[in-house]
């Protein structure tokens, strides 16, 4: 049994291995016949940690299916970064036991960034015995010991790894399309921010190499993929570890270069945006004019208390610039309101920022502390009632410039990715721009296909247009 430690995964070792994966041969199609389901809660990282983690299952012989009471084995691949993701999890156990004491051959497995809580795991030690393995987020190419062992030995196991260890290549991976795919470049958080959890859960920053990347792209691009985002907890900080003069900005200019039509990634840390990435963002037409750019606070009191690194007037400066350089760029945003110490004077900040900004989307929190990091020892002072106030004024604010910017798009042609159709009406589509707006249609297109569409109407979080002619 390993449980998770957060000193050890406070620790931060650059010397690690890259290793390639390959399932055992006796655990290939051993278990042909039974079935399995997946939720997965959270960001980017984890849906494309899905991906793999089903292909490794059908490696063993499982096949999907999309009941989780038609299941044989059913796993919760977890999120950690905010408390209502954990109630979401541990209600979905909640209703596993209750489907297990009809089932009792069922199997449940934990896996994600809340099995590398120590919290978590003593709950799950003490009042989720029924759950039958849990796994970290640095030990997915173990899946078949831990769920094999779970199985023949018929006792809770738990392996959780507190150190990243070595960087695994080649995991296969189940891709839930044809033409969108995510590609991991970094893993793993060195920014410490007080409030975050995720350097504790992910580990420490390890870069794959970038021939590896690109192999990855190519093949993406040879099998008729359209769209690619590059992955990381901070993407901006890709190749500190492995090269002096080789990041993000370079990666991004090989990756255009192989001709993926549509190229974006997430999420960066203001910090370690450089020039260098935005003039290859504006050079490069295959390079989605999209940036996630969290600010977290206007306030440079309490971007100090966060550990943001960054002050709200050099914010600007880097909005500014983007802004400048590339043509008809669209940034998105994360606030957080109510952090430990944040006065009306400082939320006033945040909404200065706001109104300046005027972004093209924006996700707004409430704060809510996290075991184990710094900020959860800070006096929580804000009161909810007055963080809900804030967090209404804040959407207030946002909600008013993102039907603005859509506003304005009313009449222009744009690029659209169709990625459904939609269940109610014939010759409806859904899809994103080239801004990453998503946009409903109505007219003939095929899912995967990137067309012409004109803008006829605006909504606050969406469009609408008809197939151009």
């Amino acid at each position: 049994m390993n449980l998770p430690d957060y000193i050890e995964a406070k620790k931060r070792n650059k010397n690690y291995s890259t290793i390639s994966y390959n399932i055992d041969s006796e655990f290939k199609n051993k278990y042909k016949g039974k079935t399995y389901f997946i939720k997965t809660y959270g960001c980017q990282m984890n849906e494309h940690d899905t991906e793999n983690i089903k292909a490794i299952l059908e490696e063993m012989g499982y096949s999907e299916v999309l009941d989780y009471e038609k299941a044989d084995l059913v796993m919760l691949n977890t999120c950690s970064i905010r408390e209502n993701a954990h109630n979401k999890a541990f209600g979905m156990l909640g209703r596993l036991k209750h489907l297990k004491e009809d089932k009792p051959n069922l199997i449940i497995g934990l896996c994600g960034c809340m099995a590398q809580e120590v919290g978590v795991v003593d709950i799950l030690l003490k009042k989720y015995k029924f759950v039958n393995f849990v796994m970290g987020t640095h030990n997915i190419y173990r899946l078949p010991f831990i769920l094999d062992k779970a199985i023949e030995f018929d006792e809770q196991q738990i392996e959780v790894f507190s150190k990243e260890g070595d960087l695994i290549e080649n995991i296969p991976v189940k891709r839930e399309n044809n033409f969108k795919a995510w590609v991991n470049i970094i893993y793993g958080c060195d920014k410490f921010c007080t409030y975050c959890i995720v350097p504790y859960t992910r580990g420490g920053e390890r870069s794959r190499k970038k021939e590896s990347i690109l192999d990855e792209v190519k093949q993406l691009y040879e099998s008729g993929y359209k769209e690619i985002t590059l992955l990381g907890q901070n993407v901006n900080a890709y190749g500190k570890d492995l090269y002096d003069d080789y990041g993000l900005g370079e990666l991004l200019e090989d990756v255009a270069k192989i001709g993926i039509p549509r190229i974006t990634f997430m999420t960066s840390h203001p910090w370690d945006f450089t020039d260098k990435m935005i003039d290859v963002i504006a050079k490069y037409s295959n390079i989605m004019p999209y940036i996630h750019l969290p600010l977290q606070s206007g306030s440079s009191k309490i971007l100090k208390l966060m550990g943001r690194r960054y002050t709200k007037e050099s914010y600007l400066e880097l909005f500014d610039k983007m802004k400048k350089k590339i043509p008809n760029v669209s940034i998105s945003t994360d606030i957080i309101v109510g952090f430990p110490g944040e006065t009306e004077d400082d939320f006033k900040q945040t909404l200065e920022v706001a109104n300046y900004c005027k972004y093209d989307n924006a996700f707004t929190f409430i704060y809510s502390p996290r075991e184990n990091t710094p900020a959860a020892k800070l006096k929580d002072d804000v009161s909810l009632d007055e963080k809900e106030k804030r967090l209404y004024q804040l959407n207030d604010v946002v909600n008013k410039y993102f039907l603005e910017n859509n506003k304005k798009l009313i009449g222009k042609k744009v690029s659209v990715l169709v990625e459904g159709v939609s269940e109610k009406k014939e010759n409806n589509f859904f899809g994103y721009t080239f801004n990453n707006k998503l946009i409903n249609f109505t007219g003939e297109a095929k899912v995967g296909d990137i067309v012409l569409v004109e803008v006829t109407d605006a909504k606050t979080w969406s469009l609408d247009g008809k197939i151009s002619e």
